[in-house]
């Protein structure tokens, strides 16, 4: 399998720092859309009348999606090309944003949540792919450096700043935070599709469907489980456990897949090994 890296044509050296400011613009808009309607969410109930059922799944509806479809759509823009997938991915968040403003009722609000999740499951892992292909290695540990920082910071701020929108806006100000989505995703979009100069694709890499088939429900139903507990329990267990055994025939079929979507001998390098496991950490305690 060949490693993901640097190629040479794919963007002129002056034009990386506005790769760089493309990706991290676009993961910060995955990342802030799923933080913000948890400060947002007691407006859109009262603004769209929604059960508080409804109101979970109005995050749930993001969360879902994003988590279950993050490995497919890396797998994706490999084959047909990452800068064409992460535009793609950038084109449909806008749309499903725009859903999410206007959205008249809990229903279509929730319909809209998850075209964004689908759309941020590709936009988070295809913008550290865009700074691998556009970066070489004498480069790149410092720009993934920038862009780690820069969506953590992003990330922080984002609830605060909704915060302060929603406190000081009036009861529909929630629509905008939304809106706001609009114009930062034009313009990641903008410098994708003018400073991208050759976006290869690999018609031969296969992409693994029954790898893809089962991390996809595995990840849907242990998220389901987390998050759709009755009152009184903290997991849903039927789910969690079925999406348990998913996850274990993944790795069994990962071991013997002639195009694995995860090479399982990455976990040999202790440092992927204790990134990831870190990772893992930190956003199960979130």
């Amino acid at each position: 399998m060949k490693k993901p890296g640097h190629v040479p044509g794919f963007c002129a050296p002056e034009a990386r720092p506005f790769i760089l400011f493309s990706a991290i613009l676009a993961s910060a808009l995955g990342f802030i859309d799923g933080t913000l309607v948890a400060i947002a969410l007691p407006a859109m109930r009262d603004g769209l009348n929604a059960t508080l059922v409804q109101a979970q799944w109005i995050n749930n509806g993001y969360l879902l999606p994003l988590s279950a479809l993050i490995l497919i759509d890396g797998a994706i823009g490999d084959r047909y090309g990452l800068a064409r997938v992460f535009a793609a991915g950038i084109a449909g968040f806008m749309l499903a944003s725009l859903a999410c403003a206007v959205a008249p009722t809990p229903e279509t609000l929730i319909m809209a949540r998850v075209f964004q999740g689908i759309g941020a499951a590709v936009m988070v892992p295809g913008s550290l792919a865009l700074i691998a292909r556009a970066y070489p290695s004498a480069e790149r540990g410092r720009a993934i450096g920038i862009w780690a920082a820069a969506s953590a910071l992003t990330t922080a701020l984002g609830p605060i700043l909704g915060g302060l929108v929603l406190s000081f806006g009036g009861p529909e100000m929630w629509r905008l935070l939304f809106a706001i989505n609009l114009p930062l995703g034009a313009l990641a979009l903008w410098m994708i599709l003018t400073k991208v100069a050759a976006d290869p694709a690999r018609p031969d890499h296969s992409l693994d469907l029954p790898g893809a088939a089962l991390i996809t429900g595995a990840l849907a139903l242990i998220a389901l489980g987390l998050t759709s507990a009755s009152e009184g329990h903290a997991v849903n267990w039927t789910p969690a456990l079925v999406g348990a055994a998913l996850f274990a025939g993944f790795l069994a079929w990962e071991t013997r897949s002639p195009s694995p979507m995860v090479p399982l001998d990455l976990f040999r390098n202790p440092g992927f090994s204790a990134a990831n496991g870190a990772t893992f950490l930190i956003y199960f305690a979130l």
